[in-house]
């Protein structure tokens, strides 16, 4: 931290070195068949700079001054299309392609209002985009994805330190991830098994181009999920030259290469690893995380009409405990709260990774897509009681692995006027758990001991397709899929998972757009809950019948565009869930977990559980036009499930209010700040059952409080809000570039009540002292908790 901050203040002397230009070039062609435009009209809005296309439909425009600008392409035929916030470096030439889609209404080259918030007929409502530029500025983001989607409307998180997407009331594991098509499990690091958070994002920002972020409506070629769909898009390697960009920040270090292979390919890769272990020691915490991730994406342009791209994503995770913490620490506070994480959190290393290929070959009025990857996860997990590794002592001892083999394929093209997607997908997965475990059971010690191995495979069908009416004014889609998998009989059967949906739009003008979406998703549970075992090797919840979760949707909302970079929203929406897993345990539902590290589903379960969410989203936005960007977004939602007497009690995702406010501003000389305040309603969760916690027997194995089920998310933490600043300076040179910021999440230091936690007196040994009152129970107390803490970050991007 020391030698950043002395780097940064160097640099800030630094000043810019006159004379530099950059470039933009590219491609302009049709979309569905991938001919090239010729003479297209390339322009720098706000500007006379601009180009027009060869024969070939490229163009290049060249002498502009490094900085962002906003690009629009336009032909007679073809509706508008405009790339925003491209960034320019004179060390490099940015590539930017457009694809057009022909629009035959279009007789004559009119002007047309060009707008960053794209209408998408198919998914009219609950969709927005955020830029690679909106990821990186995003005041307390630390440019994570994961954190920048926390500011758009429904979207809520949770108190600890950790990357859940919680979308309108839905749990962590209801949100599902694709990179440039490819389905990608999970996108943290330290990931939950059975749901989808972690503390740490896993994709590089310097690789993505944009985001498009789906709360509902989610197109049909999109299955198993009922919460959220993510489309990432990445970059392309530079065509000219090898390139790269080197960044330092407070938590990690790495780095991103770019360049040519040959005439027709480029390639990207990035790596980079955590530093975190050196600071949590320093900073005397109990345990020490290391993370690693690499991305890789390789473009090749076969011919005119094929085009491939291969792509891979990995992570390395190592978690261990600091059995040294409290050597020469002092204050008994600290030294109590060291030995309770020590014995709450066991030793777990991870690493997973994705692999993939997209063939897409352009046809006279189509194209197809063929899509195969592979994703794999590891994760283990070992815990000794009071961290003596001694085979008696053993608590846990989990290791379990998942592997997806996908093919998919995908048809599109336009037919009178009507726009089709069809497509199918088959899966091969294997799933394999080995589980020791010592825990508590419905008031008892048990031990969880048996080896479980899956292997079956997964079907779809899927098709879309969507007209324009009454000039352009009406639009109507409609979608049908279906999933089945050989798990099971009761899964086999395509006609049980029928998912239709029905979106709609209405624009009054150009400014006015109603949107309305219906429809029913379904999702196979996790492979924990399918692949649990009892001590015996039978297939508990494959005898309980588990099946599909099923969700239905309904949202309608009103869109509003004072200006081409201003929109004003307000959507309402109602989900109904049916057959969630219920554990059979506790007595809760499923879906009431997922916003914790572990493992989530590994117990008897069958699908009765039923819940519901609703509510009310507001967003007003101003995208960057010149020098000015802000949003607001409001959520109200209320999210219940049923408990054990089928009675609707708060889910634990039942925030209630979810308020954002970002604004920032470009200055001069490449000077940026930015602010960003958030507020997030108390979280229901369920206390505990002390007299049970603190028997000796349970509490031995279990180290921790036992929820107390029958008060089922009974409390709620406290309001949380905090406010985050940003301050980015960027230089401009010759042959590379460097961006400095500082960035400060709660910077006035609120703090939030938390959960507390329940632990043990101890002697001047560390040993569990016993209940005077009772000689078969430690004696226990609450510790109140809260979270909140001022963290700064300091980071420098260097570019060639």
């Amino acid at each position: 931290m020391r030698f950043i901050t002395i780097t940064l203040l160097l640099i800030l002397s630094i000043t810019n070195v006159a004379g530099q230009t950059g470039a933009i070039s590219g491609r302009v062609f049709d979309e569905l068949n991938n001919e090239p435009i010729p003479f297209a009209n390339i322009i720098i809005e706000n500007s006379d700079l601009g180009s027009v296309t060869d024969d070939q439909g490229n163009y290049t425009i060249t002498n502009l001054k490094p900085g962002t600008y906003n690009l629009y392409a336009s032909f007679i035929g073809f509706k508008r299309e405009l790339k925003q916030e491209i960034l320019v470096f004179a060390s490099k030439t940015t590539t930017i392609d457009f694809a057009l889609i022909k629009d035959e209404a279009l007789l004559d080259e009119v002007v047309l209002q060009t707008s960053p918030f794209k209408r998408q007929t198919s998914s009219p409502v609950s969709k927005n985009r955020i830029s690679a530029s909106e990821i990186y500025r995003n005041p307390g983001g630390n440019r994570d994805i994961s954190k920048v989607v926390q500011v758009l409307p429904g979207v809520a998180t949770t108190i600890s330190f950790r990357n859940d997407i919680i979308v309108r009331g839905g749990a962590p594991n209801e949100n599902r991830f694709f990179l440039d098509g490819i389905e990608v499990p999970n996108i943290n690091h330290f990931a939950t098994q059975g749901a989808s958070g972690g503390p740490v994002g896993m994709i590089n920002v310097n690789l993505i181009k944009n985001v498009d972020f789906y709360a509902g409506a989610f197109p049909a070629n999109r299955g198993n999920t009922m919460s959220s769909v993510m489309e990432f898009e990445q970059i392309s390697g530079n065509k000219d030259k090898l390139s790269g960009t080197f960044n330092i920040g407070s938590s990690d270090i790495g780095i991103t290469l770019d360049g040519p292979t040959g005439e027709n390919s480029s390639f990207i890769f990035s790596a980079r690893r955590s530093y975190l272990q050196f600071l949590f020691e320093a900073l005397k915490l109990p345990f020490s995380p290391t993370y690693n991730d690499f991305q890789y994406k390789h473009d090749f342009k076969i011919d005119d009409k094929n085009e491939l791209t291969i792509l891979g994503l990995a992570a390395i995770d190592e978690f261990v405990l600091n059995e040294d913490v409290n050597d020469g620490v002092t204050d008994e506070d600290d030294i109590n709260r060291n030995n309770y994480i020590l014995a709450n959190i066991p030793i777990n290393n991870q690493w997973n990774y994705t692999i993939g290929a997209n063939w897409k070959h352009y046809s006279k009025n189509s194209n197809q897509s063929f899509i195969i990857s592979r994703n794999h996860l590891n994760n283990e997990a070992i815990k000794y009681l009071d961290n003596l590794e001694d085979p008696n002592n053993l608590l846990l001892d989990y290791n379990s692995q998942e592997i997806e083999n996908k093919l998919r394929f995908e048809h599109n093209f336009r037919s009178n006027g009507w726009k089709w997607n069809v497509g199918t997908g088959i899966e091969f997965i294997k799933y394999t758990n080995a589980t020791f475990q010592k825990t508590e059971i419905n008031g008892s010690v048990e031990t969880i001991d048996f080896n479980s191995e899956l292997n079956f495979s997964k079907y779809a069908l899927f098709a879309q397709t969507t007209k324009s009416f009454l000039d352009d004014r009406l639009a109507l889609t409609f979608g049908i899929r279906t999933d089945f998998n050989s798990y099971s009989d009761d899964m086999s059967n395509p006609l049980e998972q029928i998912s239709p949906r029905l979106s709609a739009s209405y624009a009054f003008n150009p400014k006015w757009v109603l949107g309305f979406n219906v429809g029913r998703y379904y999702q196979l549970p996790a492979y924990t809950v399918m692949g649990f075992r009892d001590n015996n090797g039978f297939l508990v919840n494959k005898e309980n019948d588990i099946s599909h979760i099923s969700s239905d949707h309904v949202v309608t909302g009103i869109e509003f565009k004072p200006t081409n970079y201003s929109k004003i929203s307000l959507e309402g929406f109602y989900k109904k869930y049916s057959d969630y897993p219920f554990l059979l345990n506790d007595e809760i539902s499923l879906a009431n977990l997922g916003g914790d590290f572990g493992v989530i589903g590994n117990e008897p379960a069958n699908s009765t559980s039923k819940g519901r969410s609703y509510g009310v989203e507001l967003l007003l936005q101003q995208k960057l036009s010149s020098t000015v960007y802000g949003l607001i977004s409001y959520t109200w939602v209320t999210s219940e499930f049923q408990d054990k007497n089928n009675i609707y009690v708060p889910s634990s995702w039942d925030n209630g209010h979810i308020l954002n406010i970002v604004a920032g501003k470009k200055l001069a000389k490449n000077w940026e700040i930015g602010a960003k305040f958030r507020l997030l309603g108390g979280a229901p969760y369920t206390p505990f059952d002390i007299e049970l916690s603190s028997q000796k027997e349970i509490w031995d194995v279990t180290q921790r409080g036992i929820n107390d089920w029958d008060l089922l998310n009974s409390e709620r933490t406290g309001l949380l809000h905090q406010m985050d600043v940003r301050v980015d300076k960027k230089w401009y040179f010759n042959k590379w570039w460097l961006n400095a910021y500082l960035d400060i999440q709660n910077i006035y230091n609120s703090e939030t009540d938390v959960p507390p936690y329940l632990d043990v007196r101890r002697d001047s040994q560390g040993s569990p002292i016993e209940n005077p009152n009772n000689p078969n129970a430690y004696d226990t107390y609450l510790i109140d908790d809260s979270s909140g803490n001022v963290l700064p970050s300091i980071g420098i991007m260097v570019g060639f």
